[in-house]
């Protein structure tokens, strides 16, 4: 056996025998809220696509590409991230790729592959093919695309980023490599068990060389990493900050430093407009894996399981500094707060607005009751989806040609119109001591349609919606109220 397959054959015992590492998928049961698109463009790098999109997003919605790593798929991810809660309640798309052991023998993203990581190629282009589906299909924001991911997802993004900084404004590299690193597989063990050292212009170079001739603007870059993964060395982490602040054209001290739960320590770069361009998030004592943090306040995400670890919800942190939770995510735009909000019309299900133009807006961003619902480039917006006979607060911002939103401006209220929805869950016996229901004969029916409600006892059990005064019908597969 020649000294070359040997060191082949070493190199592929040590790459399956690596658990999460960044070469390794046991298939994971599909998640039922998740779709599999096909159809999306030529595919070079033979990648499957699937998308999350909540209902009723509205168009010029941003879109977030999350890449899972080795021993995962796109329905592990899914699962167990955090994202699709936010996809919820900031109102964006998500599209993950999944890779498949036709490609990798271990079902991970060819990240150290130049046939995979080079701009127009391989599985590079097929991730920048979804996103293209996502901007026709769902209408996302050009403006606002972005991606994360963990592993080898992590080293992934890294290359995304350097490929295509004209197509995401920002981007979360989860136990990752910093772009450039590896240039076959050989390498790519060195860069994920070893620091390797380069200065940060040297880094900074190869995202410069990867992207095509690109000058800027570049994207906004999160670093997340255990100080006690033994599968990825954290020295990666200060290599991709180095790389990115290079590319910023910004120093390697922070400009702040802030303790976080979770043992986590967040360190700020701020560009030369004092916006946050880089963030860096160590997290003490953590593993290989995906920080979440299970629960249900707003800051905590995601389910615990094998190389997802219960110590800070990591998804909320990069959503915020995106800016995807209907803030600038990096300082407040210069521009100033829209004049003249008004309601220009209302219907039992939608809400008109309008405002005076804001010189130099490239689009506007509306937020209902805080939270961000949709953009436009227009001086109007209508809201749709709404419950009849319901008051509704809106704001609007002005966004600059740097993805930036200013200050809003005053709240108005839009009412719809209608009868306010309204639905009451009980037995039929206090039902109909409510009013909302009568008995005849043993039997119950709902006052108004007259709808069968069953026996009259305290056992049975039903919604009812009052859709007009005094007027209810049974709702037990679900009350829009």
């Amino acid at each position: 056996m020649s000294v070359r397959d040997r060191v082949r054959r070493t190199c592929w015992a040590a790459l399956l025998a690596l658990p999460l590492a960044l070469f390794t998928v046991p298939q994971s049961a599909s998640a039922a809220s998740l779709t599999q698109v096909t159809g999306f463009g030529s595919n070079p790098g033979s990648l499957s696509m699937y998308t999350y999109v909540p209902d009723n997003l509205p168009s010029g919605a941003p879109v977030v590409v999350a890449l899972h790593g080795c021993t995962q798929s796109a329905s592990d991810y899914y699962s167990h991230s955090g994202w699709p809660k936010y996809a919820d309640l900031y109102g964006f798309a998500l599209v993950f790729p999944q890779t498949s052991s036709a490609n990798n023998a271990n079902s991970c993203f060819n990240w150290y592959q130049s046939g995979d990581y080079t701009r127009g190629q391989g599985e590079a282009l097929s991730i920048k093919q979804m996103v293209d589906y996502a901007k026709t299909q769902y209408g996302s924001d050009p403006s606002r695309v972005y991606v994360t991911g963990l592993s080898a997802g992590g080293a992934m993004t890294s290359v995304m980023l350097a490929d295509y900084p004209d197509v995401f404004a920002g981007g979360s590299i989860d136990s990752g490599i910093p772009a450039g690193c590896a240039t076959d597989l050989s390498s790519g063990l060195t860069c994920e068990y070893n620091p390797v050292s380069k200065t940060p212009r040297q880094w900074g170079d190869l995202v410069r060389g990867a992207s095509g001739g690109w000058s800027g603007p570049w994207p906004r870059v999160a670093v997340w990493q255990g100080s006690g993964d033994s599968t990825v060395n954290p020295a990666n982490a200060t290599e991709s900050r180095d790389q990115w602040t290079n590319v910023r054209g910004i120093g390697q001290t922070p400009s702040s430093t802030t303790t976080l739960t979770g043992g986590t320590t967040q360190d700020v770069y701020n560009d030369a407009n004092g916006d946050p361009a880089v963030e860096t998030f160590t997290v003490s004592g953590m593993a290989h894996g995906l920080a979440v943090n299970p629960g249900s306040g707003t800051d905590q995400c995601g389910t615990t399981g094998t190389y997802y670890l219960n110590y800070i919800c990591s998804s909320y942190y990069t959503a915020k500094f995106w800016g995807l939770d209907g803030t600038s995510g990096g300082g407040t735009g210069a521009l100033p707060a829209p004049t003249g909000l008004t309601v220009a019309g209302t219907t039992d299900t939608s809400a008109s607005l309008s405002w005076n133009a804001v010189s130099g807006a490239a689009s506007y961003t509306i937020y209902r009751g805080g939270t961000r619902t949709g953009s436009t480039t227009s001086t109007s917006y209508t809201d749709t989806g709404l419950a009849s006979g319901t008051g509704y607060s809106y704001t609007v911002a002005a966004v600059d040609s740097s993805g930036k939103a200013g200050p809003a401006d005053a709240a108005v209220t839009a009412t719809t119109t209608g009868f306010p929805p309204q639905c009451f869950t009980a037995n039929n016996y206090d039902q109909v001591a409510a009013g909302r229901a009568h008995q005849s004969g043993g039997y119950t029916y709902a006052n108004g349609s007259n709808q069968k409600m069953g026996l009259y006892n305290t056992f049975t059990t039903h919604t009812l919606e009052e859709t007009a005064t005094g007027y209810y019908v049974i709702a037990d597969s679900g009350c829009p109220a």
